[in-house]
């Protein structure tokens, strides 16, 4: 019970983001830079530290992607022809 008396968070939210305000919108495009792969394999860019998955992209890929889905800590995105 002691976590969450009173309304407390067990977060401290010192250490804790922000993520009401996220700086990617859903269909827009960002030109991105893959950095590492998930152990899904898909491609993971980070815009000001924001997650941006993208499948069919490897280490290295510079693409310009269109964000799909926008949720509280990660967003995908599909690359641009």
């Amino acid at each position: 019970m002691g976590y969450y008396r009173e309304g407390r968070h067990r977060y401290n939210r010192k250490y804790s983001r922000d993520f009401s305000s996220k700086p990617v919108k859903e269909g827009e495009e960002y030109e991105v830079d893959i950095k590492e792969i998930s152990r899904r394999g898909e491609g993971i860019a980070r815009i000001e530290g924001f997650v941006i998955f993208v499948p069919n992209t490897k280490v290295g890929d510079h693409v310009k992607v269109k964000v799909t889905k926008v949720a509280r800590r990660f967003a995908t995105a599909e690359v641009v022809a």
